[in-house]
């Protein structure tokens, strides 16, 4: 039997299921990802707030893209070896991935990308479970 991995997949976190021949199991890959970064200096409530104390905005974007690449290699690590990827999950960390995937030349072995809300472990696991035993 060859490797299938399933996985749902947002900006925080990463469920990762592993089928083989040996069996299944499960990964969570977290992400260090802030989604809004936080701002240095003083509250404008409590102190002097200078518009040079606010990182630029494209200063914070490459922050969390760069944070995001790093999440995404970890990801991409993990699954390098399955023959078959299923990606889905509710946000665009699923697109985003999926062309990290094509980047990296691996493309070709995913068989599906879904949208899908928050799921628990078990309804991931059952999912996985159903779209490869088709």
């Amino acid at each position: 039997m060859k490797t299938k991995v399933g996985l749902w997949i947002d900006h925080r976190k990463a469920t990762v299921v592993t089928i083989t021949e040996k069996g299944e199991e499960i990964k969570e890959i977290i992400s260090e990802v802030e989604k809004q970064p936080r701002r240095s200096g003083d509250s404008p409530l409590k102190g002097t707030y200078e518009s040079r104390q606010i990182p630029a905005d494209n200063s914070r974007q490459r922050t969390l893209t760069g944070e995001l690449n790093i999440y995404y290699d970890e990801v991409i690590a993990y699954i390098r070896d399955a023959e078959s990827i299923l990606i889905f999950g509710p946000g665009e960390a699923k697109n985003e991935l999926k062309e990290r995937l094509e980047r990296n030349k691996l493309g070709g072995r995913i068989v599906g990308i879904e949208t899908v809300d928050k799921m628990t472990d078990s309804q991931i696991l059952a999912k996985i479970r159903q779209h490869f035993t088709k």
